[in-house]
């Protein structure tokens, strides 16, 4: 059984960031989602919230990034938990990869889909790029831990 959320009488309205493509941006998101989440009620989520977000930023930045653009995140309490958005210019979906075991890279969406029990997507988005998404629920993290 998951930790129980915390009811409130009104949702939260979904906070969204710019952020530079740069890789010190992945940090300041992290520290930033942290800090929604605490003010949610929801620092159980934090380690497994920020993880998915690390990884989904670092893949914007280094394979999604189009010069002059800015990565914009997007995160949104729900009836369970979290949903998080990492939105970028490329129009060019990630793919999960499968890494040889010497491999030091490519495991990204791995560890995204192992985090949110493949609770998580690409989809267009309104104007160039794409977005991609993920759920990360209070049941997923006592899972994962």
């Amino acid at each position: 059984m998951g930790t129980p959320l915390p009811t409130t009488s009104e949702p939260a309205s979904p906070v969204v960031k710019r952020w530079p493509a740069i890789g010190r941006a992945v940090a300041r998101a992290r520290r930033d989602l942290a800090a929604v989440l605490s003010g949610w009620d929801l620092t159980a989520l934090t380690d497994p919230a920020t993880l998915v977000l690390s990884e989904l930023m670092t893949n914007s930045v280094r394979h999604g990034r189009v010069p002059g653009r800015e990565i914009e995140t997007r995160y949104e309490r729900v009836a369970d938990g979290l949903r998080l958005e990492v939105h970028d210019a490329n129009p060019v979906w990630p793919l999960m990869g499968k890494p040889a075991e010497g491999d030091e890279a490519g495991r990204g969406l791995l560890i995204v889909d192992t985090l949110t029990r493949g609770q998580w997507g690409v989809a267009d988005r309104t104007g160039v790029g794409k977005r991609v998404w993920a759920s990360i629920t209070a049941d997923q993290d006592e899972e994962t831990a």
